[in-house]
């Protein structure tokens, strides 16, 4: 018995002029979706200006862009065959599927491609072929359209059906179907073609009604990029709301959550949503907020899972498999911006193991990644990001590339990279598991202190006097009420890490004792201003992987020799103390 109610999301692909928008105009006026005389409204709007008759024009007419006469959005139609209601989404274009991976296209379950039997087979109709197969989208049809224009030539359709067919071997797909049409005419849409009678095959709409739905991601493990945390202060509301959409899974009053990749524990309080009913529970596809019973420091771009599910990855390095449309190549050291979920992360290209042209499949030794190309390279992040294999959960193993103000590539995540946090990470995941907390809750504190906590880390060549801008600082702050208190690495190695062998090269060790003591100075929501001379950027990351990030303010003093990006404030060592005090004073206050 046939589910009525079952959605389906296919994506159509094509090179331009292919014939796309002809393709999902004729589905929905041959299934009778249109609104009702929008198809008599545009035949005659197009007698009025002269102008042929399209079926494109359908879908710009309900789009308002028919008199640009192009595609240039994605669109969302939606038609019903006698088996379930489609949603077909239009990518009009390589880059805009690429940079509708994180949305539209990124929930596609099936794929339509246009070829024109005329043209033939297109750069463009590799890339997308690509495209689809990095997206691990493996259902499938080709659509070669057009077939009137080549008098239905089973020899035309048979020699793109071979070529094509041997070039998505070579990317590990395989279409299901390859379909000759005649979309503007309507023949082998919906019903078989009189004009083509040696082909046995099924209409479009039987291909799409022979493809399987996936099974539903609400029985996968829980995932919810955290896209914002609102907190209300009228008429004594405490809440503190974390919000974000729900990609994956299912979640309920009660469940324990942890969130990655800080780790950071607590449990469902309640469930909120905006002028909405309460709800006990919440799964896949719904933008919702949260109330947590402990209240925890979590920001934009963590994942937050269900304690009990399968965790994501968390790294530093990712080795990924990306589809590059900048202007610029991709070169190695340059600094991008990731973004994958709601997580937007600075990252550089740390390796290239392999670099192909899409269009050809030929790997070629190179030292960028150019305009087109598709490369399998390791990522690194300036600090950690949690993710799925692609395989795995495709929401949350999915990225783009910024670079500039341009989405500039996009990929998928196939590995992770053990980094040289790992180990340091794994602790810190055991610690928040079993961290004891105590009766105040980090609110109360902020609320009575007027503050939150900060750690401000001032480093710099050894020599440089850091001690007194750090303690002028500190002061500063004390005289203005705030809570705080000065961390100097020294205290630390004739105290806490007496017992450390310092000719065994253990100032790792030194680092990391550095972070943990601030991490509990912080959660008695202290502002923290500590020292440290001579720190690099892997000790650097090693303080953030205990600390996390966003909960650091990085001041250098002289030479700086760390990566770009990594501080938030650069001060000169020959400037008096008293400038740099100020200076480091409107760090922490803006």
């Amino acid at each position: 018995m046939t589910n009525a109610q079952e959605k389906m999301n296919i994506v159509i692909v094509g090179h331009v002029d292919h014939g796309k928008s002809t393709v999902i105009g004729r589905l929905l006026s041959d299934t009778g979706s249109l609104p009702q005389g929008k198809l008599e409204q545009v035949k005659l709007d197009c007698e009025r200006n002269a102008k042929p008759f399209e079926y494109a024009f359908l879908l710009d007419a309900l789009k308002d862009e028919r008199e640009q006469g192009i595609t240039i959005d994605t669109a969302r139609c939606f038609f019903k065959s006698a088996k379930r209601e489609y949603i077909i989404i239009d990518a009009p274009g390589h880059i805009e599927f690429l940079k509708n991976m994180i949305s539209g296209a990124a929930r596609a379950e099936a794929a339509l491609l246009i070829i024109d039997a005329k043209e033939g087979i297109q750069e463009n109709s590799k890339r997308h072929g690509y495209l689809l197969s990095m997206l691990g989208i493996r259902q499938v049809a080709v659509c070669v359209n057009k077939m009137d224009l080549v008098d239905y030539s089973q020899k035309t359709f048979e020699h793109i059906q071979k070529n094509y067919t041997e070039f998505l071997a070579q990317i590990g797909l395989k279409p299901k179907f390859f379909v000759p049409i005649a979309a503007f005419k309507g023949e082998n849409m919906i019903h078989p073609a009189e004009s083509m009678k040696w082909y046995e095959g099924p209409s479009i709409l039987g291909v799409l009604d022979g493809f399987e739905k996936a099974p539903s991601v609400e029985k996968r493990p829980f995932r919810m990029p955290v896209q914002a945390v609102y907190k209300f202060t009228e008429q004594h509301d405490e809440r503190r709301i974390v919000a974000g959409r729900v990609e994956s899974g299912a979640i309920a009053v009660g469940d324990s959550v942890v969130f990655l990749p800080s780790h950071k524990r607590s449990e469902i309080k309640t469930i909120e949503g905006f002028q909405a009913a309460a709800r006990t529970a919440v799964s896949a596809g719904y933008s919702t907020g949260f109330t947590l019973k402990e209240q925890i420091y979590i920001n934009r771009g963590e994942i937050m899972c269900k304690a009990a599910d399968i965790l994501p990855l968390v790294s530093t390095l990712l080795k990924v498999k990306i589809f590059w449309m900048g202007k610029s190549p991709m070169v190695l050291e340059k600094e991008y911006k990731l973004k994958l979920g709601t997580a937007k992360v600075p990252v550089t290209l740390k390796a290239i193991h392999k670099v192909m042209d899409a269009s050809e499949l030929r790997k070629t030794e190179k030292k960028m990644i150019e305009r087109h190309d598709v490369a399998e390279c390791t990522l690194e992040c300036a600090w950690p990001v949690a993710f799925d294999l692609t395989g795995d959960i495709e929401a949350t193993g999915r990225f783009v590339i910024v670079d500039q103000y341009d989405i500039a590539g996009g990929g998928i995540v196939m590995e992770m990279v053990e980094d040289q946090q790992s180990s340091v990470r794994e602790q810190v995941a055991l610690r928040e598991e079993k961290w004891d907390a105590s009766m105040i809750g980090a609110d109360e504190r902020q609320n009575r202190y007027g503050h939150g906590p900060k750690l401000v880390l001032l480093t710099g060549p050894v020599g440089v006097d850091k001690k007194s801008i750090a303690k002028q600082v500190e002061k500063s702050l004390f005289d203005q009420g705030l809570k705080t208190y000065f961390l100097g690495i020294g205290n630390l190695l004739r105290g806490i890490d007496a017992d450390i062998d310092r000719h065994k090269k253990s100032r790792r060790e030194h680092v990391r004792r550095l972070g943990e003591v601030g991490n509990l100075f912080m959660d008695a929501g202290l502002i923290v201003l500590a020292t440290a001379s001579n720190l690099d950027d892997d000790e650097l990351r090693l303080l953030q992987e205990i600390l996390r990030r966003e909960s650091m303010l990085i001041v250098n003093v002289g030479t700086n020799h760390f990566r770009e990006g990594a501080i938030d404030l650069q001060l000169d060592e020959k400037a008096s103390v008293a400038e740099n005090v100020l200076k480091t004073l409107a760090l922490i206050q803006s």
